[in-house]
């Protein structure tokens, strides 16, 4: 049940879109999730400065059901900077990863 929000100031293409929903994929494997309930989304083109510059920047948000561990978080954060950096052309300088945990997940009318 995690939920990979990838904002950025930058235009992204569509084939950069499944390229990144791709490697999320993959990625959240390091949180001990699966791809078959990974829910990824994107809000380009975002107002977004970081330490007072507009240049190319992204904030990416992930959610998860339950708590991920420290080490694992740090392997997911690799792992992000790593895609943001090789598909979309921002540095990992650029680049905040943030994690929210929650014990409420609601699909399908029921929570888990």
């Amino acid at each position: 049940m995690p939920f990979v929000n990838v904002n950025t100031n930058t235009k992204i293409t569509k084939a950069q879109e499944i390229a990144v929903k791709s490697e999320m994929g993959k990625a959240i494997e390091n949180l001990g999730k699966t791809e078959n309930w990974l829910m990824v989304g994107f809000n380009p083109e975002m107002p977004l400065y970081f330490q007072g510059s507009d240049a190319p920047a992204a904030f990416v948000d992930i959610s998860v059901f339950g708590k991920s561990s420290d080490a694992q978080c740090e392997q997911m954060t690799a792992a992000v900077c790593d895609i943001v950096e090789k598909e979309l052309g921002i540095s990992a300088s650029r680049t905040y990863v943030k994690y929210s945990g929650t014990a409420q997940w609601g699909w399908n009318r029921s929570d888990f």
